[in-house]
């Protein structure tokens, strides 16, 4: 049971992080970002990267919130893989 549980967390921090890292990747294309896909994807992410942008406003022209958000969301899997 707990083996099934650590795998699902696993998977869903994964998948998350994959979302996050298409998330950057698809602001860098305009076009892109306007596909339903980048949609979908945005609905998902910017809730929490914008938690982290109220924190540190963009440096210029570079937005270095998204690192923060990938460096908390990796804290949390390993407070959440420790409690476990």
């Amino acid at each position: 049971m707990k083996d099934m549980l650590s795998y699902i967390l696993n998977a869903i921090f994964t998948a998350y992080t994959f979302m996050l890292l298409t998330r950057v990747f698809g602001s860098w294309f305009p076009n892109f970002s306007r596909t339903r896909f980048m949609q979908f994807i945005a609905f998902y992410t910017d809730p929490y990267l914008n938690i982290f942008r109220k924190i540190i406003p963009p440096l210029g022209m570079v937005d270095v919130s998204p690192m923060v958000a990938f460096f908390a969301l990796q804290l949390i899997q390993w407070i959440v893989f420790s409690i476990l």
